[in-house]
This record gives structure tokens, sequence and C-alpha cells, in this order.
């Protein structure tokens, strides 16, 4: 079955799209490039370390190759934050904590007054911040936004709205 829309979609495969993961782009770009810099120039120092300061060590090299690794991690986990929504609900993974949401849990997506990100509103009257939608992205970001309310309507709908 063909939609009306004659772009050759079916509905299921709209639904598809509606539910393909939320990323960032330009902090996913910039994080990850950075991750590849640190690691390579935290090699070359290792490297050269014991011929250009002798008075530094193996333990030396160590904390600066642990150092090196640990700033990489950092940058791969801003790169791997994202929301993952499906038909029971959506899942969260921010730079610490990931957090997994029922659809009938979110109460409203927030994306205004200058945020970095957008914002849901819990049933239980807290807020969780959704990274994988940052506003760096610019218009993909207002999409994104756009997207996530859509589905969050999508699936908190009744027989009975009251």
């Amino acid at each position: 079955m063909v939609d009306a829309s004659s772009t050759g979609r079916t509905p299921g495969d709209a639904r598809a799209g509606l539910h393909a993961p939320f990323r960032p782009h330009a902090a996913r770009v910039v994080t990850l490039g950075l991750a590849v810099v640190v690691l390579l120039l935290t090699g070359v120092l290792v490297a050269a370390v014991p011929s250009i300061a002798t008075e530094y060590g193996p333990g030396d090299q160590a904390g600066i190759g642990l150092l090196g690794l640990a700033t990489s991690w950092f940058c791969w986990r801003q790169a791997s934050v994202s929301a993952r929504p499906d038909e029971s609900g959506l899942t969260v993974r921010n730079l610490i904590v990931s957090r997994r949401l029922a659809w009938p849990e979110i109460v409203s997506v927030r994306f205004g007054n200058g945020r970095p990100w957008v914002q849901l509103d819990l049933a239980d009257g807290d807020t969780l911040a959704v990274m994988g939608i940052q506003r760096a992205d610019g218009v993909r970001a207002e999409a994104e936004a756009r997207r996530l309310a859509t589905l969050v309507e999508l699936h908190s709908r009744t027989a009975r709205d009251d």
C-alpha cells in the first residue's frame, strides 16, 4: 500500500522514520574529531617523552596515556548521546546517565527560551534533558524537537481526550 502523497513510501515506512533515533550532528562531529586528535597527540607525546624529558619515567608516560584515554572516552560519550524511541517509550542517553521512559510518563516537550537541548516535562513533576537534540544543530534541531513532540502526541492519545 502506497501513501497518497506519491512519495512511494508506505505508512509503515513513515512510522519507522518517525521512530528513528535522535542524535546531535554538530556536537557529534566535533567531539569525535577531537577524540581522534587527542588519541593521536597522546600517542606522540607518550612516545616522545623519553627523548625530550629524560627525568620522566614509565609512570609519567602511563599517566599521560591514561589522561589521553580518559579525555577521548569523555569525547566519545558526548558524541554518543541520543534518544531512541520505539512503540513502548523513549530511551534517553545523556552524557552520564541513561533513562528509559514509557510514553505516558512524558507530559510535554520544550525547546524554547534558548535552551541548549530539548527538555521533557514528566508526569511525576520532574524534567529530563534530551541531549540528543541540541540547539547547535539549528533548524535541524527544531525539526527534531517537533518530531519528538509528534511522537509524544501519537503515543499519548486516548479514546477520550480529558
